[in-house]
């Protein structure tokens, strides 16, 4: 006879019903014993099943075990969506990368064409009276700037003076700080993002559909000369980038044209002569209008080119503001000296046919609104503010000094300005700098190397902190985290030490570090998202930099003045009492 049992299925997750059922159906003779052993399972199983039916409700609103811990269980946080503004500066700023830079107007004029740009009519071009004034550039007055170092701060200055006097005045520098939208303004206030993505929009498809190789200045100079045409500004004060003559800005019709200071910079595009660079930054001249030269130029080469030119009046500081003006004094103060270029640039604009025009309408510019708009600073230029903290306040200093002159000049000043005062300074240079001589400058001029904090931006161009120490071993006292070099952490560190020392903070360097230091100091500003400025650098990377023949250039390069060569030697003579040689 064969044993039924054996053929109960070996599952070891058969249930008790499922053996049950099988005892049941496969035993032939199914004898009533077999009926009460089943009902008495059942019956041995009941409250196990009720207790779960009645202990349900309370489970379902119990913790569960993991919250119930004493430490908080980590969330998940998904990353938003980039905004059309992000998105379309982050496309911006990798132009370069597809649209190597070639100096020329050729680009601006048809991307203006494309977008009927009112701005620079050949026709007006040798006009002077008040008539013609009404239809070239809409009536707008503009003042073009360059030069080789001030160039920006006096930008600034001019606009300040004329918002002050009641102009609606656009302002067009570079590079920026924080955020984008800081090179395009109107009356002081970025340009807001749904400016940028209509602006933008336009001029991409502008650049798709003539096919126009537009690179990231030449757009950014056609934004804001967009944005202040559909805006109606009654003026305008345009930076150059790079030189002047073939400066994307050049395609306006001015009314008057500055100089601020010609020195060797950019020398294999512009010239490797002070003459030369000045030969390029004269191309910004107009005919029939007059032009403003600063105190360190090459004046007999100045004045040969506003001659070919053609312009009215070629004048110096000294001719507008009286001979008592001395170079030899302007020379002493960098602040103020572009204060005194801003100043006479405004006194002559009062005198040309669009500033003329506007005076019909109730507008001039105010003599106390030039004093006040001339005493302000850029951002980052010599700022000075006093942050304070819970257990105290510290005055703090953020300067854009970034290259040896500069950095001298900074310490030279603070000396004079707070002397006896001690100091801590947060630090970041370019990679492209004489970092020996800027790390001997620094450490001559703070008392303790353990003041000096060492931080790197994040950009392609930031100097790295072990190549800083290589390249002046008394660094290596200093504070700074191989780890964790950000220039937020740095910057906090530094301010709760100068606030306990009492101690001046001084946060110098790269333009690039700026946005970092600022964050961490409290400032309430617009600033770039890190989708948007990581790509800052884009077309900066070793590899995909622009090129003009032998030259790497960036749009965002700052101005070196002299070369650091010519300043060694200067610094040899000015230091050689205060660096010890080494």
């Amino acid at each position: 006879m064969t044993d039924h049992l054996t053929s109960i299925p070996d599952q070891p997750s058969a249930s008790p019903t499922q053996l049950l059922h099988h005892l049941g159906t496969q035993h032939p003779y199914r004898p009533s014993c077999l009926k009460f052993f089943k009902i008495g399972i059942l019956l041995l199983l009941f409250p196990f099943h009720v207790f779960l039916l009645l202990r349900l409700p309370f489970l379902l609103l119990l913790p569960s075990p993991a919250s119930s811990l004493p430490h908080p269980t980590p969330t998940v946080t998904t990353m938003s969506s980039p905004t059309s503004y992000e998105r379309l500066v982050r496309r911006l700023y990798r132009t370069n990368l597809y649209n190597p830079v070639k100096l020329g107007l050729n680009n601006i004029e048809n991307l203006a064409q494309a977008l009927n740009s009112p701005f620079y009519t050949k026709e007006n071009e040798n006009s002077t009276n008040a008539t013609s004034a009404k239809t070239h550039n809409n009536g707008i007055g503009i003042i073009h700037i360059a030069g080789t170092n001030g160039k920006g701060s006096v930008s600034y200055k001019i606009a300040e003076s004329l918002r002050l006097s009641g102009y609606k005045t656009g302002l067009f520098v570079s590079p920026h700080i924080s955020s984008f939208r800081e090179r395009v303004q109107i009356n002081g206030a970025c340009i807001p993002e749904s400016e940028v993505n209509t602006i933008l929009t336009k001029i991409f498809n502008a650049c798709e559909s003539e096919n126009i190789p537009a690179t990231f200045f030449e757009i950014t100079t056609a934004l804001a000369l967009e944005y202040f045409s559909h805006s109606h500004v009654d003026a305008i004060v345009l930076e150059t980038g790079l030189g002047g003559r073939l400066d994307s800005t050049n395609l306006v019709l001015s009314d008057l044209s500055v100089i601020t200071s010609i020195g060797l910079e950019h020398t294999r595009i512009l010239g490797d002569t002070k003459e030369l660079i000045a030969s390029e930054k004269a191309g910004i001249f107009k005919p029939n209008r007059p032009a403003l030269v600063g105190v360190d130029v090459p004046f007999p080469t100045i004045k040969s080119e506003a001659e070919k030119h053609g312009v009215s009046t070629l004048h110096t500081i000294s001719s507008v503001l009286g001979s008592s003006i001395s170079d030899q004094f302007l020379e002493k103060d960098f602040d103020e000296q572009n204060s005194y270029v801003a100043k006479s640039a405004l006194k002559i604009a009062r005198t040309t046919p669009a500033f003329k025009l506007m005076e019909e309408r109730g507008l001039t510019i105010k003599d106390e609104a030039v004093e006040a708009g001339c005493a302000q600073r850029p951002p980052c230029r010599f700022e000075e503010k006093i942050v304070t903290t819970p257990h105290g306040s510290v005055n703090i200093i953020l300067d854009v000094a970034h290259n040896p002159p500069a950095l001298f000049h900074l310490f030279d000043k603070l000396s004079k300005q707070n002397p006896g005062v001690k100091k801590r300074v947060v630090i970041g240079m370019s990679s492209d700098k004489d970092l020996k001589l800027c790390g001997e400058i620094l450490t001559s001029n703070v008392e303790n190397v353990d003041n000096i904090h060492l931080v790197e931006a994040s950009h392609p161009r930031a100097a790295k902190i072990q190549d800083m120490i290589e390249k002046w071993e008394e660094l290596k006292g200093s504070n700074y985290d191989i780890n964790d070099a950000s220039v937020e952490k740095q910057t906090r560190t530094a301010l709760k030490l100068a606030q306990e020392n009492n101690e001046l903070l001084i946060v110098c360097g790269s333009v690039f570090l700026m946005a970092g230091a600022r964050s961490a100091l409290g400032y309430n500003e617009p600033r770039d998202s890190d989708f948007v400025a990581k790509e800052a650098g884009a077309n900066l990377r070793k590899d995909l930099q622009e090129h003009f023949g032998n030259r790497v250039w960036s749009e965002d390069e700052e101005s070196e003045g002299e070369t650091e060569r010519e300043f060694e030697e200067f610094l040899e003579g000015a230091l050689s009492n205060a660096i010890p040689k080494k």
